[in-house]
Formats: C-alpha cells, structure tokens, sequence
C-alpha cells in the first residue's frame, strides 16, 4: 500500500489515526513566480529561535528540555493554528501506530471519533466491540477521558489517551441529546478486529447488505456478495451505511459503480480553485443499475459512506433513509517526514455528483426516521422496518 499518493476519506479513527498527505510549495525563482502559498518575504524566525534559546538557558529544570519534542511540540502547534482537526503532526510514535491501525487490527476500545462543531464526538461504535457492547453510540459527546477535559484536545490526543492495552479500562464522560446530564461509561480495552460486510435476505426478495467499513478488503468482499445476490432469488436491495465512518475512496468507487451506469459521476474532487476540480466515474455498467435500492444513514455514516449515497441519490434517486449523515466529506493525504514523523493535511473538499458540499453539512435523508432510547433498550430497529416497507413498494 503506497500511503503518500493513497486517498482516504476517513473522518476514520478506529480509536487509532487517519491519514494525509502534505504537498509544499517550491520557491522557483522569487521575481518570476508569485506563489500564494509561499510564507511572506518579511517572515521573521527570531521570535521562534529567541524563545527556544532562553528556555535552553533560563529553564529552572533542564533534565525536562528535551530537545526533538520541543520542535515536535512547535510544527504541532503550527499545525494546530488552521483550526482543520483532519490536518495534523504525527510523531514516529504516531506514525507507526497509524501502520498499525491501518491493518485493520488494534487494542483499544473500537470507536471512531471527530470533531463536530469543536466537539469531540463518536461517529460510530464498531460492530460487535468493547464501545458497542458498552453503549456508546453515535453522536455521543466526550466530554472527559478519565479526569481530563477534551475541550482543547485534537483527536490524536483523544485517541491516545483513549486507546490502551487489552484488559485495561478507560472512563469517558459523555453527553448524549436525550440526557439532561451527561454519564460516565466504563469500558475494558480489547483487541479489536473491524468487520467488513454482512448480508441478509428480508421478505424473500429483498437482499439487507450492511456494509461497515470501506477498508482495503471490502470491494472484493462486496463483489463476492454481490455475486451471490445475482445468482439468487432477490431483486431488491437495502444497503444500510448506518455507522460506516468511511475509508478508501477507491473502494467507495468500485462499490458505487455496481449501482451505475458507466461513466456516470461519483464524487468530484474540489481543491478549492488552486487546481481543476477533479470527477471520479463508475468504472462499468453496474448489474444492479436497474435494481430497486433504498439506502440507509445514521449520524455515523460518514465520508465514503456519504460519497456512496450521495452519488446513488444523484444519479438514481435513491431514497436515503434514516437520519442526517456526519459530514465528513474532505480528503487527506500523507506525507512521510524525516526521522519517522508524517504530517497528514486536508487538500480537497469531496463534493456529490450535483456539486453539493459534503464536508460540515451531510446529507438530509429524505425519508427520516429516529431511533429512541426505547427503540435501542428494546432491540427494535425502526429505520430498517420502514426501508422494508419503502422498498416492497418499489
């Protein structure tokens, strides 16, 4: 996997790391070049090497003064200060738990997380982990881990503190909209391995193809299901994204196209006027582009999940149901520095194939139905029985 040119979607931390990549500008030649990139000509360091000098010789404690973490600690801060919590500096110690995670296998407790309106939120708990069977849910506001507040914390911070060995417990306190209060949920660590897709067949004919992740494995897993679909009886399909945080654009690509006719736009890649927008299109004619399809969305559906049924409503029309979607729709490259370090950075905005914006915004469902605190106590699951009811309709 050749993480510098590889594009992710991911809001995507499996309590672990995302991606993205860091261009530079060149300086080619001052008085014949303008770059607007390029830092302004009266910049001036010494305000960064005065600073760094009287702490080397004023500091009361120097066994503190560790050099490699006072820089690390500065190009941090200089990252920081774009306020973009996708776009951030991982330090070697980062950088190879990040090779870790992207394995699909990690300890920890099984949850994504972002920020939403400066707010450290849970995307979407993982099938069948520790954060799952503990009761997060996506949406929940963390408000502290363990003791400590998240207010000024990046979500690299979060998850490290957050993440930990198997059998070790961790304490967030979160806030959720139905709770006046917020509660404090105690959850054990544990080795998490994230599944990949599901199918069910409903009513006799109708194929239920829950797909939690769009991770390197899931295209050919998702033809493989597909396959079977065709063989078979069923000639609907509900496709539920409900707490899919997202993950390879290729994979979004490849899955998206078995629904459409080829060439027809996916997703269209807005860098924000410094180059053209670029269109990405379904790959082949899709022996599901006449299939009826309905598409179900929760507040854990992001990114690629976003770009997948954004792209199917475009196109087909499709009927997404559930409730607004996260609204992570950027994408983020990663670069390799020296010394192990790696610095991700936000380069693009996703847009669906009508140039809607994605990032921030989500998608409205256009049919919506909530799931209650009851509805979750009891094991009901209302937006799956109305996506039944649409679709036998279809």
């Amino acid at each position: 996997m050749k993480f510098p040119t590889k594009k992710f979607l991911v809001s995507l931390f499996l309590i672990a790391v995302i991606l993205t990549s860091f261009g530079s500008g060149v300086f080619v030649g001052k008085s014949q070049v303008k770059c607007k990139s390029c830092p302004p000509e009266d910049l001036d360091f010494s305000l960064f090497w005065e600073s760094y000098h009287a702490l080397q010789e004023k500091f009361v404690d120097k066994s503190k003064l560790d050099y490699q973490r006072i820089i690390d600690g500065a190009i941090s801060g200089m990252v920081k200060s774009l306020g973009d919590p996708y776009t951030v500096f991982f330090t070697p110690e980062e950088s190879k738990r990040f090779q870790e995670d992207v394995s699909g296998v990690f300890e920890g407790v099984g949850m994504e997380i972002g920020q939403r309106k400066g707010r450290l939120t849970i995307i979407a708990p993982l099938e069948g982990t520790p954060a799952q069977k503990a009761g997060f849910r996506s949406g929940d506001v963390i408000l502290k881990i363990g003791d400590k507040p998240t207010d000024d914390l990046t979500v690299d911070e979060a998850v490290s503190l957050i993440r930990g060995p198997k059998g070790t417990e961790v304490v967030l306190t979160v806030l959720r909209d139905e709770w006046e209060t917020p509660k404090e949920i105690k959850v054990t660590r544990d080795v998490i391995t994230v599944p990949t897709l599901k199918v069910e067949i409903k009513e006799d004919d109708i194929a239920y193809v829950k797909l939690y992740h769009f991770d390197a494995i899931a295209a050919n897993e998702f033809e493989r299901a597909m396959r079977e679909i065709l063989n078979g009886s069923t000639k609907k399909i509900i496709l539920d994204l409900r707490d899919n945080p997202g993950g390879y654009l290729d994979v979004a690509q490849d899955i998206a196209s078995w629904f459409l006719e080829r060439g027809q736009i996916i997703t269209i890649e807005d860098f924000g006027g410094a180059k053209e927008n670029e269109e990405y299109k379904s790959n082949m004619n899709g022996p599901f582009r006449n299939y009826p399809i309905v598409i179900l969305i929760n507040q854990g559906s992001a990114s690629a999940s976003e770009i997948l049924a954004g792209a199917l409503r475009d196109n087909r029309g499709v009927k997404l149901i559930g409730e607004k979607s996260f609204g992570k729709g950027s994408v983020q490259e990663l670069n390799d520095l020296t010394g192990g370090s790696s610095l991700k950075i936000t380069i693009a905005n996703w847009l669906t194939p009508k140039g809607n914006l994605i990032s921030d915004v989500g998608l409205e469902p256009d049919i919506k139905v909530e799931m209650t605190e009851k509805d979750y106590e009891e094991g009901r699951d209302p937006q799956l029985d109305k996506a039944i009811e649409i679709i036998k309709g279809l």
